[in-house]
């Protein structure tokens, strides 16, 4: 656990990350003007897509081209609809046919700028392009800079779930400026709350008494590195997703699910704040852990105006789940904490899912 949170540096902090590709995740405040410059210092490309949805381009698009054309790197930009209905086959093949067109070589690079939709979008295209180039992460979205952006995760949705096709590809660089997450709204600020309350909930209580009354702007800098250096840790573990890495779906199985039965009208952060409140509460019922934290969970995050309980019945829920990426077999692995700060992997039978959540 790290000591007491402290207010943030005034340099930029470098995480490194040693998976099968290293590389650094910068933190700090008005990197955009210098993404140039810290790009270079990762590697070195003729050229640069810059990959953005139409909400991020105009905030930020200008200042990142700007910087990358100062260190004589030629840019261009492709931008796609924001949300969440975009990260499918047809966007992705339509940025694939764009990086054909335009001519980009293994040597080259694409810049994934803007939140999650966009980083998974991206780096998935970067990982199939030519059978893989260099990209960069430049997250503009709390939940990206906590998570997404990080561990080399990449993926679109299919029309059976969320993240069904994808790829494991890390990136050269992950440049995190704080300033960024000035311009989001409440609701995408929230959004992103609810990942960092799951790393709370995960393996740091610290962290968790920290953001539970609301306050998490006030600490925004200490936060994003402290989920960093989380998920780091545990991506060196188990980059591939096979052993303690699973951890960080805590709330992610039944939130997946609530996502692809709302059509995704339900944001991603909503979903999983609903299923680590649901899968804390089904757990205790279920004699699987002593005490019951789910109360805990769902006021931290209605503190931050996130929904705590689940509008989907279990029999509907288990439906989606059995398509879930993370199913072996007749069984899945969930993700229960026993209290916060302290969470275990439980490898239940499929057939048993919806009886064990009945109790949601």
């Amino acid at each position: 656990m790290a000591d007491i949170l402290h207010t943030s540096p005034a340099q930029p902090e470098r995480i490194p990350i040693h998976a099968s590709r290293s590389y650094d995740v910068v933190v700090g405040e008005d990197l955009l003007k210098d993404a140039g410059r810290y790009i270079l210092q990762a590697v070195s490309p003729s050229a640069a897509v810059i990959v953005s949805d139409d909400l991020v381009y105009p905030l930020y698009g200008q200042t990142v081209e700007a910087s990358l054309r100062k260190e004589g790197i030629s840019v261009l930009s492709w931008t796609f609809p924001h949300g969440e209905d975009s990260k499918n086959a047809s966007t992705l093949f339509s940025l694939l046919e764009f990086l054909a067109e335009k001519g980009l070589t293994r040597s080259d690079l694409i810049v994934a700028l803007g939140g999650g939709v966009t980083g998974d979008m991206a780096g998935f295209a970067a990982s199939i392009y030519l059978r893989g180039i260099p990209y960069v992460q430049i997250p503009t979205s709390l939940l990206a800079a906590v998570d997404s952006s990080v561990g080399g995760k990449t993926a679109i949705d299919l029309n059976a779930g969320k993240n069904l096709a994808g790829s494991f590809y890390q990136p050269r660089l992950v440049l995190c400026d704080i300033r960024t997450l000035d311009t989001l709204p409440d609701q995408e600020f929230s959004c992103g709350m609810a990942e960092v309350i799951k790393y709370g909930v995960l393996c740091d209580p610290e962290l968790f008494a920290l953001v539970e009354n609301g306050e998490a702007r006030l600490y925004l800098n200490d936060i994003i590195r402290r989920c960093v250096s989380i998920k780091r840790d545990l991506v060196m573990q188990d980059e591939y997703d096979t052993g303690s890495r699973q951890l960080l779906n805590l709330g992610h199985t039944l939130g997946h699910a609530v996502e692809k039965l709302s059509g995704y009208a339900v944001s991603h952060g909503s979903a999983v704040g609903i299923g680590m409140v649901a899968i804390a509460r089904c757990a205790y019922a279920a004699g699987l852990t002593d005490a019951d934290c789910s109360e805990r969970i769902a006021s931290a995050l209605a503190s931050y105006g996130l929904p705590t309980s689940c509008p989907y019945p279990a029999a509907e829920l288990c439906q989606v789940i059995l398509r879930d990426k993370k199913r072996s077999g007749d069984a899945i692995n969930l993700v229960i904490p026993r209290a916060i700060g302290n969470t275990c992997l439980h490898r239940m039978k499929v057939d048993k899912l919806e009886a064990f959540f009945q109790n949601l």
